[in-house]
């Protein structure tokens, strides 16, 4: 059986991305064609389907790095802010991009929250990683 870690991310995150199309609770809101990613961010996405690339990014990210909140994924998202002739600094990334796919995810039942002696956050459910094991699958055919 192949593992998730074996595979070439970015070719994971588009299937994964594909599968989650076709998965109805997850839908870009309404407000997902107007607004930036994060701060350090000059303008939209370019893409129509980011929101699921961004949803199948932190589906991959959680099963990975394990217990996961808002904050961290805001970090993992963040980037450099231009800000002319000063030096540039970091900015984190959308918070309710994250909080809004996260939901969305637990909603579809591939995350759930779990509470340890020195982490809380969401944590990938064995329907998710049965759906990250399919996308595996189908990327190394």
């Amino acid at each position: 059986m192949v593992s998730f870690h074996d595979i070439d991310t970015l070719k994971l995150n588009k299937a994964l991305a594909s599968e989650l199309k076709s998965i109805d609770s997850i839908q870009p809101p309404e407000w997902s064609e107007f607004v930036k990613t994060g701060a350090h961010k000059a303008q939209t996405p370019v893409e129509q389907d980011w929101w699921y690339n961004r949803g199948a990014a932190i589906l991959i990210t959680v099963a990975k790095i394990g217990p996961v909140g808002t904050n961290k994924l805001r970090v993992k998202f963040g980037g450099k802010k231009r800000r002319g002739y000063k030096p540039s600094e970091f900015r984190k990334g959308s918070g309710s991009i994250a909080r809004k796919l996260l939901q969305q995810l637990e909603g579809a039942k591939l995350l759930e929250q779990k509470e340890t002696a020195r982490h809380k956050g969401r944590v990938v459910s064995s329907q998710g990683s049965s759906l990250i094991a399919k996308a595996a699958k189908t990327v190394q055919k």
